[in-house]
C-alpha cells in the first residue's frame, strides 16, 4: 500500500462518545443530512458497549458536534487530534 502525500491526506479529529453507534448515525443524518455525512466522512474506529470513537473530517467537526449535542442519548466525552490523546 502506497503512502499518501501530505497534500492528499484528510485531517481527522477523533471524538469519544457515550452512546450507541445507531444513535450517532441517526443524529448526523437527521441534523446535517446526507451531504453533511459525505463531507464529514465519519469512520467508526472503536466500539464498546456504550462508548464509540468516531473519526471525523476536521472541517466539519463543529457541524457534527452540534448534531450530536442535539440528541439526549449521546454525550461527547472528549475530542482530540490523535487516538492517543483520547486516552488521557
Amino acid at each position: 500500500m502506497l503512502k499518501l502525500r501530505p497534500s492528499a491526506r484528510n485531517d481527522r479529529r477523533y471524538i469519544l462518545i457515550r452512546g450507541s453507534r445507531s444513535y450517532v448515525e441517526k443524529a448526523i443524518l437527521e441534523f446535517i443530512g446526507v451531504l453533511g455525512w459525505a463531507e464529514a466522512s465519519p469512520v467508526f474506529v472503536y466500539e464498546v458497549s456504550d462508548r464509540v470513537i468516531v473519526a471525523i473530517n476536521r472541517k466539519s467537526l463543529s457541524k457534527v458536534r452540534t448534531a450530536l449535542a442535539m440528541v439526549k442519548d449521546i454525550e461527547i466525552l472528549r475530542v482530540s487530534g490523535t487516538l492517543k490523546g483520547l486516552e488521557k
